[in-house]
């Protein structure tokens, strides 16, 4: 583990669907979650169609810019699941049947109505040179080509695969975060959310806020590479807020 420098991730979503808006996308959130506790740190969110052209582009885009590349859709069964020849494409190398890869959806089919056709081997295949990233929950593996991660689009199964690769990123300290739900209009407070941040070095202060039951507030994260230094913001930053009149208290 390397704590003097800052590991960055990129995400790309592939999908006609999530475009189309057909689909809402929850991959984003649990990928920039589990980054958090790997110590790396999402910087860069890209969606493009189910177009190769468009997918090398951002692939060879965003994986020299960035530690990981994580991608999520596109690597099922159907003629439009292209994510894997897209990514073999952008490395400049064939698309190749993985044999352990064939072995895993062999057994998985086994026992099934129709057994491993040609439509489901299609997720067997792998840009020459892959790895594989297990997968519990529906057995068709995911990829790993070089520091690209390739996922599932299906959010429980791109769980599945974030799990399997627990601590096996380098990364920096797990980024540390405090929220305090503060009962104001995030105007009325601002000056002083940019008091607080500016005198605790090496820590932000995100204002999200709410409207509930007839009462404007906002959410405060303070969030920093180190524990004690996001604990001491917010200390600070809930003290700040009490001289102002303003009630906090633990967000849900």
């Amino acid at each position: 583990m390397d704590e003097r420098r800052t590991w960055t991730a990129a995400l790309l979503v592939i999908g006609d669907e999530i475009l189309s808006g057909r689909t809402e996308d929850k991959n984003i959130a649990q990928v920039a979650h589990w980054l958090d506790t790997q110590g790396v740190r999402l910087r860069e969110v890209r969606v493009v169609p189910d177009d190769q052209a468009a997918i090398v582009s951002a692939v060879n885009w965003l994986r020299p810019n960035h530690d990981y590349l994580f991608t999520t859709g596109g690597i099922g069964p159907t003629h439009d699941d292209i994510t894997i020849e897209s990514i073999a494409a952008a490395f400049d190398v064939p698309v190749i049947i993985h044999p352990e890869a064939r072995r895993i959806l062999e057994e998985y089919y086994r026992d099934r109505p129709q057994g491993l056709t040609e439509a489901r081997l299609r997720m067997a295949r792998v840009p020459s040179g892959a790895e594989l990233i297990p997968n519990q929950a529906s057995g068709a593996p995911g990829v790993k080509m070089g520091n690209v991660y390739i996922l599932a689009g299906v959010p429980n199964i791109a769980r599945t695969m974030l799990e399997a690769l627990d601590g096996a990123l380098e990364g920096g300290q797990p980024m540390a975060s405090v929220t305090i739900r503060a009962f104001a209009a995030e105007s009325d407070v601002a000056d002083l959310l940019k008091a607080v941040q500016d005198a605790h070095p090496g820590t932000q202060i995100g204002s999200y806020p709410f409207y509930r039951s007839g009462m404007f507030g906002a959410d405060f994260v303070v969030r920093s590479d180190e524990g004690a230094k996001a604990d001491a913001a917010a200390a600070a930053l809930r003290e700040r807020l009490a001289e102002a009149g303003v009630s906090t208290g633990e967000a849900d």
